[in-house]
């Protein structure tokens, strides 16, 4: 198992930038699929971004494409998200999670109690 705790969120103007970062503890990390998921008031989680045990593949949802930058270092068992061109609409809850599989999308196994992150305009 695996316990994840994130940190970074803040308020940030529009257009301002943010880096998240994701502390694992548990179970040896590199053995983890990691991603980030955001949930917004009134809408259900949605997939960020996800990043293969190695590093080597990253997948980005379409919505933060080119503007947010999935990352980890093994060495310190931690994921990160940069966030640059935040909008309004990125406004949510940021969620790191874990799994053991090899797939950067569908259902992670093991979540962190997320960090608000709110784009003033």
């Amino acid at each position: 198992q695996v316990q994840l705790v994130e940190s970074g969120g803040r308020l940030v103007q529009a257009g301002g930038s943010l880096r998240l970062s994701c502390a694992a503890s548990g179970r040896t990390f590199s053995s983890y699929v990691m991603g980030w998921f955001r949930q917004a008031p009134g809408k259900e989680r949605e997939f960020v971004a996800g990043i293969s045990r190695g590093g080597a593949r990253t997948d980005h949802a379409a919505s933060v494409k080119g503007r947010f930058t999935i990352s980890r270092d093994n060495g310190k068992n931690t994921v990160f998200l940069q966030m640059n061109n935040l909008k309004p609409e990125d406004t949510a809850v940021y969620y790191c999670a874990a799994k053991g599989n090899v797939a950067l999308r569908g259902d992670y196994d093991y979540w962190g109690q997320g960090t608000q992150v709110t784009v003033s305009s």
